[in-house]
């Protein structure tokens, strides 16, 4: 067994304990609910504007959220951005958070690039910024970027493999498995360091809002 296939089992056998310990202490977990319901999230965020839709009931069934917001923003000179957050008061069995790198291949999309990118969501007094995963899809002609992340327990999860590990660690020291998964997507106009720049301001100006959504 070459090194690159050892290491792809460590990581599946990991994987495989860490949801095997997830499932036998979520029993023990308390229900978190979010700070307000996300149905009051404001279509209106500095120069954003935005309008609420829904994914279709089966993909929520899917999903297993408690709490989610969909909405297409945009603002008269940047946009357009579709943001998707989805609350789960717990995770247990069948209702793990799903990623997109499993989700957009089956809805015809193709990843050509993943990433990490940091994003600076603070201000100049008090600088801050966050890691975010970064996917860049294309189906046919058309091309769009993915960056997506974990806000867990007052963490921000950059990372599949780790989300997982601190449910299991959260789960027996905490007694919560409650988290959510925040995702924004805009399409390639111009280029993709053009739609990048605007995500990431969006992301800057949400964020405090998510903040007040998401316990911590």
């Amino acid at each position: 067994m070459n090194t690159m296939s050892y290491k792809k089992v460590i990581t599946i056998a990991a994987i495989m304990v860490a949801t095997m310990a997830i499932l036998h202490f979520t029993n023990h977990s308390e229900v978190i609910k979010a700070n307000k319901p996300f149905d009051t999230f404001p279509m209106t965020i500095g120069p954003w504007h935005g309008v609420t839709s829904r994914f279709d009931q089966k993909v929520y069934d899917i999903l297993g959220v408690n709490d989610s917001i969909l909405a297409s923003y945009h603002s008269d000179k940047l946009g357009p951005v579709n943001l998707y957050v989805g609350f789960y008061q717990s995770q247990k069995e069948g209702d793990l958070i799903h990623s997109p790198k499993n989700c957009m291949p089956g809805s015809g999309w193709n990843i050509i690039k993943t990433s990490i990118e940091k994003v600076d969501v603070g201000t100049l007094a008090a600088p801050k910024s966050i890691k975010v995963i970064k996917l860049v899809l294309e189906q046919d002609s058309q091309k769009q970027v993915v960056l997506y992340w974990f806000q867990s327990r007052g963490r921000i999860i950059s990372s599949e493999y780790m989300q997982k590990i601190w449910l299991v660690i959260d789960s027996i020291t905490k007694h919560r498995t409650d988290g959510s998964f925040v995702r924004v997507i805009s399409p390639v106009v111009k280029n993709e360091a053009d739609t990048v720049k605007t995500m990431k301001i969006f992301i800057r100006d949400i964020y405090p809002y998510l903040k007040t959504y998401i316990p911590s």
